[in-house]
């Protein structure tokens, strides 16, 4: 068993203190949060161990888990890996490039692994589809959140759409040609919509969009490719796949066929995979975990969490 720390315990710190205190890879030994207040009321109301400082749990620990707010992940995540720990970091890794930079270098050089808490990777419908995403040519995703003052101290990109980069990034196996990009700020000081064209080298397009004062949550992506559609949706745990083939010479009455106009037919048939239930952030926990024991790359590396900050921060630099 993993010893394990959490450091910063707002809303998703008190989240990754229950799932780590109930998964069985790890143990956890407590948390350190900045507020003498937070420290008391978390640890009377659920019992975890609060530390006095960052250096007393990092010190105790194997496995540093940073959910604190995105300016102070450099200086947890420089601690704790000179401290000869690992690092599981919240996303986005780092609030800029170059902090992202020179935790990858730490990491290198201290020999310590590292994850990016990009969720959506782990969510079950991606999980369910991502290998029959192959060299899709067009993208399209909307994230589209209820406004919640909780986040809006960075802009929409980096709240939101950087969950959609990361998955892109993932399964278009090509580097950024091209970013065009605008953001409205309405509410916020930062942008709260924002629409982003990516375009990669292999000619794939992603067209990104992602607001977080809209009137209804929604969460989906839509991938084209040679052949096939998948669509994702991440908030209601469903996936979408059609698939063409060339049609059988005497199909069955109930085929779906379409003909081009050079008389090349295709049969259209529906290929939805099962999306099992589960806890994403309790399986990326895990997995990290799995990572560790087993000298493995994570699947969400530090690297992979630098390359989803460099193109966002490319989309706000666009606006």
């Amino acid at each position: 068993m993993l010893k394990a720390g959490v450091l910063g315990a707002g809303h998703l710190g008190k989240i990754h203190l229950k799932l780590l205190n109930q998964s069985e890879n790890y143990t956890l030994v407590g948390f350190y949060d900045a507020s003498p207040e937070v420290r008391a009321t978390v640890s009377e109301q659920f019992g975890y161990t609060a530390f006095d400082s960052e250096e007393a749990l990092i010190e105790a620990c194997d496995v540093v888990d940073i959910v604190t707010p995105s300016t102070y992940h450099y200086a947890g995540a420089e601690k704790a890996i000179k401290a000869g720990k690992h690092v599981f970091i919240e996303k986005p890794i780092a609030n800029d490039l170059e902090e992202a930079e020179k935790i990858l270098a730490l990491a290198q050089e201290h020999n310590i692994k590292g994850q990016v808490g990009h969720v959506e990777r782990f969510n079950p419908a991606f999980m369910a589809v991502s290998e029959m995403i192959d060299t899709p040519m067009f993208i399209e995703t909307h994230r589209l959140a209820e406004f919640n003052p909780r986040g809006t101290d960075v802009p929409v990109v980096l709240d939101l759409m950087i969950h959609d980069i990361d998955a892109i990034l993932s399964v278009v196996k090509s580097k950024v040609k091209k970013v065009t990009a605008s953001g409205v700020s309405v509410i916020s000081e930062t942008p709260d919509i924002a629409n982003a064209r990516i375009e990669f080298e292999n000619g794939c397009v992603a067209n990104l969009t992602a607001s977080r004062i809209s009137m209804k949550n929604m969460r989906k992506s839509r991938f084209f490719q040679k052949d096939a559609y998948i669509s994702v949706d991440f908030l209601e745990k469903k996936v979408e796949v059609v698939k063409m083939k060339d049609a059988p010479e005497n199909p069955d009455d109930f085929a779906m066929i379409l003909q081009n106009a050079e008389g090349v037919k295709k049969q259209i048939y529906f290929d939805n995979p099962e999306v099992p239930g589960n806890n994403a952030i309790l399986d990326e926990l895990n997995a990290f975990a799995k990572a560790i024991k087993e000298n493995t790359t994570p699947i969400v590396s530090l690297q992979d969490g630098t390359e989803a900050l460099r193109v966002a921060k490319m989309v706000i630099a666009d606006f």
